[in-house]
């Protein structure tokens, strides 16, 4: 049996309505009194000496799950607890140099009540988000993050999809100000998130460049015959040129070699490559990169100046070369 709803009609109606809630949640933070608030919050949070402990019911608990795990990578120790559980032993989990931010969208949470008055009777700070000014939980807590009562995209207003946004929404815009907080940087990330796509993104160049004896180096003073069999041997398309200190003074791509070998056409191949040395053809102010630079950086700048190698250097010694084909089979675009 075919719907008469129309789907894309319908899945616009919704994203309006959460639209709508947003709008609704930016104007309440623009009172003076929510944002007393919010800096309150932000600030105890910032100067706790323990963890940020979280909790919820049904998909007020699913989002302090999940702003848990926000938190945590972002340089705010944090932790979920089970409401069900704390009740029976977990509420050791929490302790006294804590802060605790509970969830509930109505205000009146029977599960709550345990984590609630355990926070009271050790002084452990208390953080609310809910939508309910005059509920337990808005009047218990010392800190009352009231949102407003924005309209469920549900056509019966009763499942939780404009206040789970909104709940979220709020819980990340709070780890980020403390992340900016913190002065937490893409180092810290890096720290915090060696695996998958944001670890490749965030890794230095120099945990995963070519070096040693896969360098393909030369010294300036080689001939352009050799030039070409160093690029033919390391595979790199490019060959970095040496001083006499061993510093990079300049290097030679397999383009800078077919331009060479076009303006010099008039003579014989191997007089072509013999009669010239390195140091006549070779790019004076290559692009190099720093060792500490990150991986997303590195392409970036690859990317921008078209280049598919660069070497990386140390007080202007190569010590590395990494080529775009590599970053991207590591994840990093």
């Amino acid at each position: 049996m075919k719907s008469e709803i129309n789907p894309a009609a319908s899945v616009l109606n919704a994203v309006e309505c959460f639209s709508s809630g947003f709008t609704q949640m930016q104007d309440a933070m623009a009172q003076p009194a929510m944002r007393a608030v919010l800096n309150g919050a932000a600030d105890l949070i910032y100067n706790m000496k323990g963890r940020l402990i979280l909790s919820g019911v049904g998909k007020s608990g699913h989002v302090a799950r999940k702003l848990a795990a926000t938190f945590s990578s972002t340089g705010t120790p944090a932790y979920f607890v089970h409401a069900a559980e704390a009740s029976h032993g977990d509420l050791g989990m929490i302790q006294s140099d804590d802060v605790v931010m509970l969830l509930s969208w109505s205000g009146e949470t029977g599960e709550l009540s345990d984590i609630i008055a355990y926070a009271a009777r050790f002084n452990v700070p208390v953080v609310a988000i809910t939508g309910k000014a005059g509920g337990t939980l808005a009047r218990r807590a010392q800190h009352p993050i009231v949102l407003p009562a924005a309209k469920e995209a549900c056509p019966h207003n009763l499942a939780p999809t404009t206040s789970t946004l909104m709940q979220m929404a709020l819980g990340d815009a709070l780890a980020i100000t403390l992340l900016k907080m913190r002065g937490f940087s893409e180092e810290s990330f890096r720290n915090f998130h060696p695996g998958g796509k944001l670890g490749a993104v965030l890794q230095p160049v120099s945990e995963f460049m070519f070096q040693d004896s896969q360098l393909p180096l030369l010294d300036q003073a080689a001939s352009i015959f050799d030039v070409i069999a160093e690029i033919s041997n390391k595979g790199f398309g490019i060959v970095g040129l040496l001083d006499a200190a061993g510093k990079l003074c300049g290097v030679i791509t397999d383009g800078d070699i077919r331009r060479y070998l076009e303006k010099n056409a008039t003579g014989t191949m191997q007089d072509v490559m013999w009669s010239a040395f390195a140091k006549d053809i070779m790019s004076l102010t290559p692009v190099t990169l720093d060792p500490e630079n990150l991986g997303a950086r590195s392409l970036h700048t690859m990317q921008t100046r078209k280049i598919s190698a660069v070497f990386v250097v140390q007080d202007s010694a190569p010590i590395g070369l990494v080529t775009v084909l590599q970053l991207l089979q590591r994840g990093v675009a």
